[in-house]
């Protein structure tokens, strides 16, 4: 039994999309989990392909790696902008020395 060298190449696509998506969701660090999920969905667009199936492979690659991927990376580093130890307020919350209508007497 002989298979083509497309069929091999299906096999490391499936393969390489498995690992990449078990990476994803044990990754530890977001910036790499991020990294890795721009990376599936551009391989998954590949797979839509090779399905015969370029419409959905146009819309994985655009949606899925072209947009959802950057808009991941903003909302990360927008995250890693504030301070380390810095905890954002609740609305009832007052900041140090502000002594609001919500502040409670002393």
């Amino acid at each position: 039994m002989t298979y083509s060298i497309l069929t091999l190449f299906d096999i490391i696509l499936v393969a390489t999309l498995l690992w990449l998506g078990w990476r994803l969701l044990s990754s530890e660090d977001i910036f790499k989990a991020v990294v890795l999920f721009i990376s599936f969905g551009l391989l998954m667009a590949l797979a839509w392909v090779r399905m015969r199936a370029p419409d959905v492979a146009l819309a994985e690659a655009a949606l899925g790696a072209g947009l959802t991927g950057p808009l991941f990376l903003a909302a990360l580093r927008r995250m890693n902008r504030s301070h380390k130890g810095e905890r954002r307020l609740d609305i009832d919350e007052n900041r140090d020395g502000d002594h609001g209508k919500n502040s409670e007497p002393t």
